[in-house]
């Protein structure tokens, strides 16, 4: 069974090859897109293992979409394939720097229609950690109940739950964020907010506060704040860790980047690694990610991650 399982929605993304409006483009590449299939491939890149529950259409993008993460030596035993809904697709706008408008097809997707019926207890049971998104939980209320439920079976084993609020306010506003988020926080074990999410999640802004705030009053473990290009800030059993980001010399497309950070500190965690090396190797991660461009395509193996910690890359710290 595998040591992380992710839940969550993969659309196939098509990205316009040029800048500018999607009414002017009039071509496009094909991959795919998801947080959770995101950090999947970056444990198993790292010499772990993971497991992805999802559903797919059974049309010819679910079928790309499962053969990409198979390939890729993500479990994909309990994704479903409904014959009845299809598969879900995002279009990338290029706006320059690195950075895309992205619009969705998502409402009907057979992701939209999961149930907490549909899960996998003793899937979830034998895992040593489940990594939620907030991306999940804005889906729609049935997403959000199903991974709620995923949290619960987790929390019951003993399985440590790690939680990125993924903030995407084009897909739920601030107040049914925080309402949602609310009843979750108590089962969360390892909490990985940004900045800004701490702003609008608990009008908080300061990284020792948003930490003081989750630990106080819900009782998380390990809260690790990303605070950008300057790196993370974690905060656990007492201990304040301040991580300084890499310098990437080109931002060429930050497309899962912060999915990338997170597979990196799951990995710390299952290495047995301290937190002050887990955040480093996270802060590699996300660093090479926003420097290649794609998505699971730009990210590394962990040879390649142990040479650029070490410098013989040429990027600096």
């Amino acid at each position: 069974m595998p040591e992380v399982v992710t839940i969550g929605e993969t659309m196939v993304v098509f990205d316009s090859t040029s800048a500018g409006p999607l009414r002017y483009a009039n071509a496009f590449t094909c991959h795919t897109g998801g947080a959770e299939t995101n950090v999947a491939v970056g444990v198993v890149r790292m010499g772990h293992s993971a497991g992805w529950i999802s559903r797919v259409g059974k049309d010819e993008f679910g079928r790309k979409i499962i053969n990409t993460f198979r390939g890729e030596g993500v479990d994909v035993s309990r994704v479903e394939m409904d014959p009845a809904h299809n598969t879900g697709i995002f279009f990338r706008e290029s706006v320059g720097n690195g950075e895309y408008r992205n619009t969705h097809y998502r409402k009907t997707s057979a992701f939209s229609v999961i149930s907490p019926d549909m899960l996998d207890e003793e899937y979830i049971r034998s895992a040593k950690y489940l990594m939620i998104s907030g991306i999940t939980l804005a889906v729609n209320p049935a997403a959000a109940a199903t991974a709620r439920r995923a949290m619960e079976i987790a929390k019951e084993a003993g399985v440590k739950i790690c939680f990125d609020p993924n903030l995407r306010l084009k897909m739920w506003s601030a107040e049914q964020a925080r309402a949602t988020m609310e009843e979750l926080w108590p089962m969360v074990d390892i909490a990985l907010p940004g900045v800004e999410e701490g702003k609008v999640l608990f009008g908080l802004d300061d990284p020792d506060e948003i930490a003081a705030h989750l630990q106080t009053k819900y009782g998380v473990e390990t809260v690790i704040v990303k605070v950008g290009a300057d790196g993370a800030i974690g905060y656990q059993n007492g201990e304040k860790v301040v991580s300084p980001g890499f310098r990437a010399a080109k931002v060429v497309d930050a497309f899962g980047a912060g999915d990338s950070f997170c597979a990196g500190v799951l990995c710390g965690f299952l290495k047995g690694w301290s937190l002050d090396r887990t955040l480093q190797l996270a802060n590699a991660i996300g660093c090479m990610v926003v420097c290649a461009p794609g998505n699971i395509e730009a990210i590394p193996y962990e040879e390649q991650v142990m040479a650029f910690i070490e410098g013989r890359s040429g990027v600096t710290r």
